[in-house]
């Protein structure tokens, strides 16, 4: 199995339960595969599951069309050599962009089916009122011009730092002009390919949590989302969009123990 853009955790003195195939948030734009909390890769590891973690093309160098084919094929490759880890079962999680692009993957019908789906903060871009029109929390922030833009080059990248890469995608949001870096093509077709509007389910159960005070994607999206799909919910009223980076919060300590109890729930 190719894990040239994959990081594996894994505690080899613990029995496996499962694999969890990760991928990263940061807008389609920037981030990396290597962005978990080490308190997450700890409570994980140490309950008996396996993360491999992976990175995938990256907006605006790469469109939709590109980054999407990347994450099925990342997921696809593990399938054919699930062998390696004894076929235990796998689920796929995402954090913000990682959870929509686990998400949609999983709409596409994959090879096989994962145990479930974790998406912390994602999005499925169910509702337009949040992403097609210039951002509140991001227009708060220095403003950000068009020549931001400048550093983009025409090779793909599959990782971009926050020092390199999220001014591109706060100017995006503070100009709602985020959908236009990584998607080029009609409108009908973007809602038709690329989001779930027209996905009546989805294969497998999906665990959602989000913050109803989330500044970056909307708590209507996540509604539409926990409402269209089966799913099990943990809300929190933490007043940012990735709350769980602050380890140090007990409802990140929940969150992780939500998540356990929903990958030990669904591993048959």
């Amino acid at each position: 199995m190719n894990l040239n853009n994959a990081t594996i955790y894994t505690k080899e003195d613990i029995p496996q339960k499962a694999v969890i195939l990760y991928f990263h948030g940061g807008g389609l734009i920037y981030g990396s595969r290597e962005d978990l909390p080490d308190f997450h890769i700890e409570t994980l590891t140490n309950a008996g599951f396996t993360i491999i973690a992976f990175d995938y093309p990256l907006a605006p160098e790469s469109k939709i069309d590109i980054i999407l084919s990347d994450v099925i094929n990342s997921i696809e490759n593990y399938i054919s050599n699930s062998y390696i880890y004894n076929n235990l079962p796998y689920f796929l999680w995402g954090r913000s962009a990682g959870a929509y692009l686990c998400l949609l993957a999983s709409s596409k019908k994959l090879s096989k089916a994962p145990n479930g789906i974790l998406s912390y903060y994602g999005y499925g871009f169910l509702t337009r009122d949040w992403f097609e029109k210039p951002n509140s929390y991001y227009n708060t922030l220095p403003k950000v011009n068009e020549s931001c833009l400048n550093i983009c080059k025409d090779n793909i990248r599959t990782s971009g730092s926050l020092d390199s890469r999220y001014s591109i995608y706060v100017y995006a949001r503070q100009t709602g002009n985020w959908k236009t870096l990584f998607y080029e093509g009609r409108e009908k077709f973007f809602f038709l390919d690329y989001s779930l509007a027209v996905c009546e389910k989805l294969p497998c159960p999906v665990f959602f949590t989000h913050s109803i005070n989330d500044n970056d994607v909307s708590y209507n999206e996540f509604k539409e989302l926990s409402n269209k799909f089966k799913c099990t919910t943990y809300i929190v009223s933490e007043p940012m969009h990735d709350f769980d980076r602050n380890t140090d919060s007990n409802t990140t300590k929940i969150l992780l123990k939500k998540t356990i109890e929903f990958l030990t729930i669904n591993l048959k």
